[in-house]
């Protein structure tokens, strides 16, 4: 298979079930996709097992007990269950264009990953969207977003299906091309050799600082935000501790200062 997609997921069945549809009705077909359940109810379980028919590969589920905010290690034994020596990152409450899998097998190329973004919508729409909205792609048309509701503003200029703007906006965009763990892809191989995330760290900077040991290995990166376009599903952040934060920049700070490439937390303790 040419590529498998890794959705993390915490007990937001809703969300997920959203999310996949638009992975069911997606342009390119071979891949696969390995959920990251960093400890749901089975209520996870039973949307999975909705879906897995609907794909050309089998979706694996990768689970572990409910321990508090653990997705370095979760997203970890996903990337060992995968099959595939490309990998896309995702979140479960990040619902794909139908061109998301294409965009990033298009751009994907030895020696760097791709770094994409998301557009953020706010909880009435993420509400909002149904089924028939994600198969028909109207979810992704700014004319639809707004008879939601939503505000016009620069920011739509992220759902542009026209791929000369999308380029440029790529190429003039001053967001960094980080690792974004909600939009990013790249070789199993590239991931393995700075040995995965971090599981020492929890929220805030952890998927950047995957990212950050690439570059550190000698990755570059690309902007793919105005490509690989995905809707962002609003949702509470009760796993937020500035104190963990503050760890996490830490971290980053010293792996810059001393050029470090494999963390010693890392995948390797899954194997």
């Amino acid at each position: 298979m040419k590529l498998s997609v890794i959705i993390t997921t915490y007990n937001a069945e809703e969300w997920l079930r959203k999310v996949l549809i638009g992975y069911s009705v997606q342009t390119e077909s071979d891949f696969e996709i390995v959920i990251a359940d960093d400890g749901s109810t089975p209520k996870t379980k039973d949307v999975i097992a909705c879906f897995s028919s609907k794909f050309n590969h089998p979706i694996v589920h990768v689970w572990q007990e409910d321990n508090g905010f653990q997705k370095p290690k979760i997203l970890n034994k996903a990337i060992l269950a995968s099959n595939s020596d490309y990998l896309l990152f995702t979140d479960g409450d990040c619902i794909p264009r139908k061109d998301f899998v294409y965009t990033h097998l298009k751009y994907k190329e030895e020696g760097f990953f791709l770094s994409g973004g998301y557009f953020k919508l706010p909880m009435s729409i993420s509400n909002t969207i149904s089924e028939n909205d994600i198969v028909s792609q109207d979810c992704f048309e700014i004319s639809w977003l707004r008879e939601q509701g939503l505000k016009f503003n620069f920011k739509l200029t992220k759902l542009t299906h026209n791929p000369l703007l999308a380029s440029f906006m790529n190429w003039l965009t001053p967001t960094k091309r980080s690792w974004n763990g909600h939009n990013s892809s790249g070789f199993k191989k590239d991931i393995l050799a700075v040995n995965g995330f971090n599981e020492v760290m929890k929220y805030g900077g952890l998927d950047r600082e995957l990212g950050e040991r690439m570059f550190n290995n000698g990755m570059l990166s690309k902007q793919i935000r105005y490509s690989a376009i995905c809707l962002h599903l609003d949702h509470a952040r009760g796993y937020f501790s500035q104190e963990e934060w503050n760890k996490n920049l830490a971290i980053r700070a010293f792996n810059r200062k001393h050029k470090i490439i494999e963390t010693p937390n890392g995948i390797n303790q899954n194997e």
